[in-house]
């Protein structure tokens, strides 16, 4: 029997998910400064999934490393310092103003190997709730509860005293359909393999004036770079959200008691962009004899994992060309300050081309902590009307323990 489950809602979901909203890139007047936005599959993938760097704009490319360097740079795990070992529970209602059960969960461990080296796991879980399959007629075939996952391992090595570089190995899960038959085509759970390499430069600290201290700290990271998922045997399949981030950060010590950092990131999608295809006199895809679809401006992007981040930093392989390039990045920026390694505050903003997905928002947040406890939360603003962000009024939280304090005291 053929199935019909609630689709609209796990589109909803799988949008709100990635921010993103997908309209026509061309309009009737062949007009090409419109919406073209890039899609991939799982995109729970690039949710932030901490409080500490969703309070700061979702920064973390060069952010000091903490329990949850595995997400923005595995190149950070390096720089644990010895003996050290962070454990951490984050939690993220999703969608909470529309539907109760949709969530992100996050788990990490992280280690010191010795004074050079690190490694770390961790464990991310997207549940969209309840849904109700039903057949043609309405007929219940069930609840079901379609989620997603990924298990990381990752290792981390100082290269010098300021260098770090690092690796994280991942394997992905997508339960969207519970093995449902949606219409004519059985599907089946998407399984992927992905792989992070990141790099992280921190200074070394510099005098001052008035006995203040300050330092630079650069890192970048390629994340997820792996095959494409697909939902059964000779459906579609599509690119995992590869992603290139570069982040800056400066540290600013006012006193011993007193300490705020200032960071950016950009994050550039390693996926291609969709072409514009010529267009029938009705307005549908024109094809060729063989049925493929014939792209009028920039590349089709039906292409292997490593030709499609190749070409996702081409600028003639854009339909508006480098301009476009330069409308596909992403910018975070975030401030924390520190008062004596027990409070802090922190703030962010992200934008993003209104025409690539207009994810516009600031973020506030606030971390406390006790020797190895601490707890740090997290909240966003909307700074647009158009785009409403799913964790609107939502505070989420992370609960982690700092090991390495019981002998030094710093915070991590």
């Amino acid at each position: 029997m053929t199935i019909r489950m609630r689709f609209k809602s796990l589109i909803l979901g799988s949008i709100f998910t990635s921010f993103m909203f997908q309209a026509n890139a061309q309009n009737a007047a062949g007009d090409l400064d419109q919406y073209n936005v890039i899609t991939t599959g799982v995109p729970f993938l690039m949710i932030s999934p901490d409080a500490r760097a969703g309070g700061m704009g979702d920064v973390g490319g060069a952010s000091s490393p903490d329990a949850n360097n595995i997400h923005w740079n595995a190149g950070k795990l390096a720089f644990l310092g010895e003996d050290n070992a962070f454990l951490s529970l984050s939690y993220t209602p999703w969608l909470n103003r529309l539907v109760p059960d949709i969530n992100l969960a996050y788990m990490t461990y992280n280690q010191a190997i010795n004074d050079k080296s690190a490694f770390g796991m961790s464990l991310k879980y997207f549940s969209l709730g309840d849904i109700n399959f039903t057949d043609n007629d309405g007929n219940s075939q069930g609840t079901f509860n379609p989620n997603e996952l990924a298990v990381d391992g990752s290792y981390a090595l100082k290269l010098s005293e300021t260098w770090g570089a690092g690796i994280a190995l991942r394997y992905i899960y997508s339960n969207l359909t519970q093995g449902q038959s949606v219409p004519g085509l059985q599907t089946k759970p998407g399984q992927a393999f992905g792989a992070d390499l990141g790099f992280y430069y921190e200074g070394r600290k510099k005098n001052l004036k008035n006995g203040q201290k300050g330092r630079w700290a650069f890192g970048t990271a390629i994340t997820n770079m792996g095959s494409k998922i697909s939902y059964s045997e000779s459906g579609q399949e599509n690119f995992i959200p590869t992603n290139l981030r570069i982040g800056g950060r400066y540290d600013l010590e006012i006193d011993e008691y007193n300490r705020v950092s200032f960071l950016l990131d950009i994050n550039k999608l390693l996926v291609p962009t969709p072409p514009i295809y010529y267009k029938t006199y009705n307005g549908r895809d024109s094809t060729d004899a063989d049925g493929n679809k014939i792209v009028e401006f920039g590349k089709d992007d039906d292409v292997s994992p490593i030709a499609g981040m190749a070409q996702a930093l081409n600028p003639n392989a854009k339909p508006n060309g480098f301009s476009e390039l330069m409308d596909e990045l992403v910018w975070n920026a975030g401030v924390e300050y520190w008062y004596s390694d027990i409070f802090a505050v922190r703030g962010g903003y992200q934008h993003e081309n209104e025409f690539k997905g207009n994810r516009k928002y600031f973020t506030l947040g606030i971390g406390i902590k006790y020797n190895v406890f601490g707890l740090d939360f997290s909240y966003l603003i909307p700074a647009n009307q158009t785009v409403r962000s799913p964790l609107e009024n939502t505070l989420r939280f992370t609960l982690y323990f700092d090991f390495g304090a019981l002998g030094n005291g710093e915070q991590g």
